[in-house]
Protein backbone atom coordinates (compact mmCIF):
# COMPACT_ATOMS: atom_id res chain seq x y z
CA UNK A 1 0.00 0.00 0.00
CA UNK A 2 1.35 3.18 -0.82
CA UNK A 3 0.97 5.95 1.83
CA UNK A 4 -0.16 9.33 0.03
CA UNK A 5 0.16 13.12 1.36
CA UNK A 6 -1.84 15.69 -0.16
CA UNK A 7 -0.24 18.94 0.91
CA UNK A 8 -2.83 21.87 -0.56
CA UNK A 9 -5.93 19.34 -0.74
CA UNK A 10 -8.34 22.11 -1.02
CA UNK A 11 -7.08 23.48 -4.15
CA UNK A 12 -8.12 22.68 -7.71
CA UNK A 13 -5.36 20.54 -8.66
CA UNK A 14 -5.03 18.93 -5.03
CA UNK A 15 -8.69 18.39 -5.67
CA UNK A 16 -8.03 16.31 -8.77
CA UNK A 17 -5.79 14.66 -7.27
CA UNK A 18 -7.27 13.49 -4.12
CA UNK A 19 -10.42 12.04 -6.74
CA UNK A 20 -7.25 10.36 -8.57
CA UNK A 21 -6.08 8.32 -5.39
CA UNK A 22 -9.55 8.03 -3.84
CA UNK A 23 -10.87 5.63 -6.48
CA UNK A 24 -7.56 3.24 -6.32
CA UNK A 25 -6.75 -0.10 -4.40
CA UNK A 26 -3.53 0.49 -3.94
CA UNK A 27 -3.14 3.97 -1.85
CA UNK A 28 -3.73 4.88 1.84
CA UNK A 29 -4.34 8.89 1.92
CA UNK A 30 -2.91 10.59 4.86
CA UNK A 31 -5.34 13.17 5.63
CA UNK A 32 -5.52 16.09 8.30
CA UNK A 33 -8.83 17.81 9.41
CA UNK A 34 -9.48 21.40 8.19
CA UNK A 35 -8.62 22.71 12.03
CA UNK A 36 -5.16 21.75 11.88
CA UNK A 37 -4.23 21.08 7.80
CA UNK A 38 -2.03 24.69 7.90
CA UNK A 39 -0.13 23.42 11.25
CA UNK A 40 3.13 23.25 10.39
CA UNK A 41 3.57 20.29 13.10
CA UNK A 42 0.62 18.42 11.64
CA UNK A 43 1.79 18.85 7.80
CA UNK A 44 5.66 17.79 8.86
CA UNK A 45 4.15 14.71 10.64
CA UNK A 46 2.08 13.71 7.57
CA UNK A 47 5.05 14.67 5.23
CA UNK A 48 7.80 12.82 6.98
CA UNK A 49 4.83 9.54 7.29
CA UNK A 50 4.35 9.24 3.63
CA UNK A 51 6.20 7.49 0.65
CA UNK A 52 4.47 10.19 -1.83
CA UNK A 53 4.13 13.83 -1.22
CA UNK A 54 2.07 15.93 -3.95
CA UNK A 55 2.61 19.74 -2.86
CA UNK A 56 0.03 21.79 -4.48
CA UNK A 57 0.77 24.76 -3.21
CA UNK A 58 1.98 28.62 -3.68
CA UNK A 59 5.87 28.59 -4.41
CA UNK A 60 6.79 29.43 -0.75
CA UNK A 61 4.75 27.15 1.02
CA UNK A 62 6.26 24.57 -1.25
CA UNK A 63 9.77 25.26 -0.50
CA UNK A 64 8.73 25.18 3.22
CA UNK A 65 6.74 21.78 2.59
CA UNK A 66 10.17 20.10 1.10
CA UNK A 67 12.33 21.96 4.14
CA UNK A 68 10.08 19.86 6.50
CA UNK A 69 10.46 16.88 5.01
CA UNK A 70 13.84 14.94 7.44
CA UNK A 71 12.80 11.14 5.82
CA UNK A 72 15.33 10.40 2.58
CA UNK A 73 12.60 7.78 1.14
CA UNK A 74 9.69 10.08 1.01
CA UNK A 75 9.27 10.80 -2.79
CA UNK A 76 8.21 14.82 -3.60
CA UNK A 77 5.98 15.79 -6.27
CA UNK A 78 5.59 19.46 -6.40
CA UNK A 79 3.11 21.14 -8.50
CA UNK A 80 3.98 24.68 -7.76
CA UNK A 81 6.22 26.68 -9.83
CA UNK A 82 9.11 26.41 -7.15
CA UNK A 83 11.31 23.72 -8.59
CA UNK A 84 11.04 23.41 -12.52
CA UNK A 85 14.39 24.67 -13.24
CA UNK A 86 15.92 23.28 -10.42
CA UNK A 87 18.52 20.88 -12.15
CA UNK A 88 18.34 18.95 -8.74
CA UNK A 89 15.00 18.14 -9.40
CA UNK A 90 13.42 15.87 -12.58
CA UNK A 91 11.04 17.60 -14.76
CA UNK A 92 7.91 15.86 -14.54
CA UNK A 93 7.27 15.57 -18.66
CA UNK A 94 8.62 11.51 -19.39
CA UNK A 95 7.96 11.95 -23.25
CA UNK A 96 10.21 14.31 -23.69
CA UNK A 97 13.01 11.99 -23.64
CA UNK A 98 14.39 8.92 -22.12
CA UNK A 99 16.87 10.90 -19.99
CA UNK A 100 13.55 13.15 -18.70
CA UNK A 101 11.62 9.85 -18.03
CA UNK A 102 15.11 7.66 -16.38
CA UNK A 103 15.24 10.30 -13.91
CA UNK A 104 11.70 10.92 -13.01
CA UNK A 105 11.89 6.84 -12.38
CA UNK A 106 15.40 7.26 -10.06
CA UNK A 107 14.56 10.73 -8.07
CA UNK A 108 12.82 11.38 -4.68
CA UNK A 109 12.25 15.08 -5.84
CA UNK A 110 9.80 16.09 -9.40
CA UNK A 111 8.61 18.99 -10.28
CA UNK A 112 5.50 18.75 -12.08
CA UNK A 113 5.47 21.02 -15.37
CA UNK A 114 3.13 24.41 -15.39
CA UNK A 115 -0.30 23.65 -17.88
CA UNK A 116 0.82 26.86 -20.59
CA UNK A 117 4.38 25.53 -20.05
CA UNK A 118 3.17 21.56 -21.10
CA UNK A 119 1.72 23.02 -24.18
CA UNK A 120 4.63 24.69 -25.50
CA UNK A 121 8.03 22.82 -24.40
CA UNK A 122 5.90 19.28 -26.10
CA UNK A 123 6.02 21.68 -29.38
CA UNK A 124 9.09 23.42 -28.91
CA UNK A 125 11.65 20.98 -27.02
CA UNK A 126 11.30 18.33 -30.42
CA UNK A 127 12.30 21.14 -32.40
CA UNK A 128 15.57 22.00 -30.88
CA UNK A 129 16.44 18.63 -29.85
CA UNK A 130 16.28 17.94 -33.87
CA UNK A 131 18.24 21.17 -34.42
CA UNK A 132 15.46 21.92 -36.90
CA UNK A 133 15.26 25.28 -35.07
CA UNK A 134 18.00 26.76 -33.44
CA UNK A 135 17.93 28.19 -29.46
CA UNK A 136 17.62 31.90 -30.44
CA UNK A 137 14.88 31.17 -32.70
CA UNK A 138 12.25 34.10 -32.01
CA UNK A 139 9.93 32.15 -30.66
CA UNK A 140 6.03 33.26 -29.99
CA UNK A 141 3.26 31.72 -28.60
CA UNK A 142 -0.41 31.80 -28.03
CA UNK A 143 -2.23 29.82 -25.21
CA UNK A 144 -5.91 29.45 -24.75
CA UNK A 145 -7.23 28.54 -20.94
CA UNK A 146 -10.48 27.79 -18.95
CA UNK A 147 -10.68 29.62 -15.96
CA UNK A 148 -10.16 26.72 -13.81
CA UNK A 149 -6.09 27.24 -14.63
CA UNK A 150 -6.84 30.46 -11.84
CA UNK A 151 -7.54 28.30 -9.09
CA UNK A 152 -10.64 29.15 -6.76
CA UNK A 153 -10.39 33.17 -6.52
CA UNK A 154 -10.88 33.08 -10.35
CA UNK A 155 -13.54 30.08 -10.58
CA UNK A 156 -15.52 32.29 -8.08
CA UNK A 157 -15.06 35.85 -10.21
CA UNK A 158 -16.21 33.10 -13.83
CA UNK A 159 -19.44 32.02 -11.80
CA UNK A 160 -20.35 34.93 -9.72
CA UNK A 161 -23.55 35.44 -11.20
CA UNK A 162 -23.30 39.08 -11.27
CA UNK A 163 -20.14 38.99 -12.99
CA UNK A 164 -18.89 42.16 -14.80
CA UNK A 165 -19.49 41.77 -18.60
CA UNK A 166 -15.87 41.26 -19.59
CA UNK A 167 -15.76 38.33 -18.38
CA UNK A 168 -18.05 37.00 -21.59
CA UNK A 169 -15.17 37.53 -23.46
CA UNK A 170 -11.86 36.18 -23.88
CA UNK A 171 -8.98 37.89 -22.12
CA UNK A 172 -5.61 38.34 -22.69
CA UNK A 173 -3.11 39.16 -19.26
CA UNK A 174 0.85 38.68 -18.37
CA UNK A 175 0.40 41.98 -21.10
CA UNK A 176 3.80 43.18 -19.27
CA UNK A 177 5.53 39.42 -20.94
CA UNK A 178 6.22 38.75 -16.92
CA UNK A 179 4.44 35.55 -16.76
CA UNK A 180 5.80 32.57 -14.55
CA UNK A 181 6.19 30.14 -16.47
CA UNK A 182 8.16 32.02 -18.86
CA UNK A 183 11.69 30.50 -16.85
CA UNK A 184 10.37 26.89 -17.20
CA UNK A 185 10.00 27.19 -20.98
CA UNK A 186 13.18 28.87 -21.89
CA UNK A 187 15.12 26.67 -19.07
CA UNK A 188 13.73 23.51 -20.27
CA UNK A 189 13.74 24.10 -23.92
CA UNK A 190 17.23 25.26 -23.81
CA UNK A 191 16.10 28.47 -25.52
CA UNK A 192 18.87 31.38 -25.60
CA UNK A 193 16.00 33.76 -25.22
CA UNK A 194 12.26 33.67 -23.67
CA UNK A 195 9.29 33.49 -26.30
CA UNK A 196 7.09 36.23 -26.49
CA UNK A 197 3.71 34.59 -24.88
CA UNK A 198 0.45 35.43 -24.90
CA UNK A 199 -1.82 33.86 -22.30
CA UNK A 200 -5.62 34.38 -22.73
CA UNK A 201 -8.74 32.89 -20.62
CA UNK A 202 -11.88 32.34 -21.33
CA UNK A 203 -15.54 31.72 -20.21
CA UNK A 204 -15.15 27.86 -20.12
CA UNK A 205 -13.78 25.59 -17.23
CA UNK A 206 -11.47 23.69 -18.33
CA UNK A 207 -9.43 22.81 -21.46
CA UNK A 208 -6.44 24.37 -23.41
CA UNK A 209 -4.88 25.15 -26.90
CA UNK A 210 -1.50 26.57 -27.23
CA UNK A 211 -0.29 27.43 -30.19
CA UNK A 212 3.41 27.84 -32.26
CA UNK A 213 3.73 29.26 -35.49
CA UNK A 214 7.12 29.10 -37.20
CA UNK A 215 8.13 30.77 -40.37
CA UNK A 216 9.81 27.97 -42.63
CA UNK A 217 12.57 30.48 -43.69
CA UNK A 218 13.88 30.74 -40.25
CA UNK A 219 14.16 27.17 -39.58
CA UNK A 220 17.59 25.71 -39.98
CA UNK A 221 15.62 22.46 -42.10
CA UNK A 222 12.92 23.37 -44.48
CA UNK A 223 10.33 21.11 -43.26
CA UNK A 224 6.94 20.94 -45.14
CA UNK A 225 3.84 20.25 -42.63
CA UNK A 226 3.74 16.71 -43.68
CA UNK A 227 7.41 16.56 -43.01
CA UNK A 228 7.03 17.99 -39.44
CA UNK A 229 3.90 15.73 -38.95
CA UNK A 230 6.05 12.80 -39.92
CA UNK A 231 8.31 14.00 -37.34
CA UNK A 232 6.13 14.43 -34.06
CA UNK A 233 4.56 11.27 -35.34
CA UNK A 234 7.79 9.44 -35.10
CA UNK A 235 9.27 11.34 -31.94
CA UNK A 236 6.64 10.59 -29.63
CA UNK A 237 5.74 6.91 -31.00
CA UNK A 238 5.48 4.87 -28.19
CA UNK A 239 4.17 7.32 -25.55
CA UNK A 240 0.70 6.27 -23.44
CA UNK A 241 -0.81 9.91 -23.73
CA UNK A 242 0.40 12.19 -26.87
CA UNK A 243 -0.96 11.86 -29.70
CA UNK A 244 -0.63 13.59 -33.50
CA UNK A 245 -3.80 14.77 -35.51
CA UNK A 246 -4.07 12.82 -38.58
CA UNK A 247 -6.67 15.12 -39.82
CA UNK A 248 -6.64 19.30 -40.50
CA UNK A 249 -9.74 20.80 -39.17
CA UNK A 250 -11.71 24.07 -39.97
CA UNK A 251 -11.79 25.12 -36.16
CA UNK A 252 -9.65 23.84 -32.85
CA UNK A 253 -11.51 23.67 -29.77
CA UNK A 254 -9.45 24.14 -26.44
CA UNK A 255 -11.64 21.63 -24.49
CA UNK A 256 -11.95 18.24 -26.61
CA UNK A 257 -9.76 16.47 -24.12
CA UNK A 258 -11.23 17.84 -20.61
CA UNK A 259 -11.45 14.83 -18.24
CA UNK A 260 -8.03 13.21 -19.62
CA UNK A 261 -4.27 12.64 -19.47
CA UNK A 262 -3.88 13.15 -23.54
CA UNK A 263 -2.10 15.43 -25.36
CA UNK A 264 -2.39 15.99 -29.24
CA UNK A 265 -0.97 17.73 -31.49
CA UNK A 266 -1.59 19.83 -34.43
CA UNK A 267 1.01 20.62 -37.47
CA UNK A 268 -1.26 22.94 -39.84
CA UNK A 269 -0.27 25.57 -42.54
CA UNK A 270 1.53 25.90 -45.87
CA UNK A 271 4.84 26.18 -47.30
CA UNK A 272 6.09 29.19 -45.44
CA UNK A 273 3.55 29.65 -42.83
CA UNK A 274 3.50 26.44 -40.19
CA UNK A 275 1.07 26.11 -37.07
CA UNK A 276 1.80 24.06 -34.20
CA UNK A 277 -0.71 23.29 -31.64
CA UNK A 278 -1.15 21.60 -28.54
CA UNK A 279 -4.70 20.57 -27.21
CA UNK A 280 -5.19 18.91 -23.87
CA UNK A 281 -6.87 19.52 -20.11
CA UNK A 282 -5.33 22.32 -18.26
CA UNK A 283 -6.36 20.08 -15.17
CA UNK A 284 -4.96 16.98 -16.53
CA UNK A 285 -1.89 16.86 -18.10
CA UNK A 286 -1.63 20.50 -17.80
CA UNK A 287 -1.29 19.59 -13.60
CA UNK A 288 -3.17 16.99 -11.35
CA UNK A 289 -2.86 14.40 -14.57
CA UNK A 290 0.46 14.82 -15.51
CA UNK A 291 1.49 14.70 -11.32
CA UNK A 292 -0.37 11.09 -10.81
CA UNK A 293 1.76 9.72 -13.67
CA UNK A 294 5.03 11.11 -12.55
CA UNK A 295 3.89 9.04 -8.83
CA UNK A 296 3.24 6.14 -11.19
CA UNK A 297 6.82 6.20 -13.07
CA UNK A 298 8.09 6.69 -9.54
CA UNK A 299 6.80 3.61 -7.99
CA UNK A 300 7.38 1.33 -10.48
CA UNK A 301 4.12 1.10 -11.74
CA UNK A 302 2.35 1.48 -15.09
CA UNK A 303 1.47 5.18 -15.83
CA UNK A 304 -1.70 4.83 -16.96
CA UNK A 305 -2.88 3.83 -13.52
CA UNK A 306 -5.95 5.89 -12.75
CA UNK A 307 -5.48 7.83 -16.03
CA UNK A 308 -7.49 8.08 -19.49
Amino acid sequence: MIKVFIDGKEGTTGLKIFERMEKRSDVEMLTLPDEIRKDVSARKECINAADIVFLCLPDSAARESVSLCENKNVKIIDASTAHRTNPEWAYGFPELSEKHRQKIQSSHRVAVPGCHASGFISLVYPLIAGGIVDSEYPFVSHSITGYSGGGKKMIAEYENCERSVEFDSPRQYALGQQHKHLPEMKYVCGLKYEPVFNPIVADFYSGMCVSVPLHVRLMNKKMSVSDLKTYFKEYYARHNFIDIAEKDCTYLPANILVGTNKLKIYVSGNDERILLASVFDNLGKGASGAAVQCMNILCGLDERVSLQ
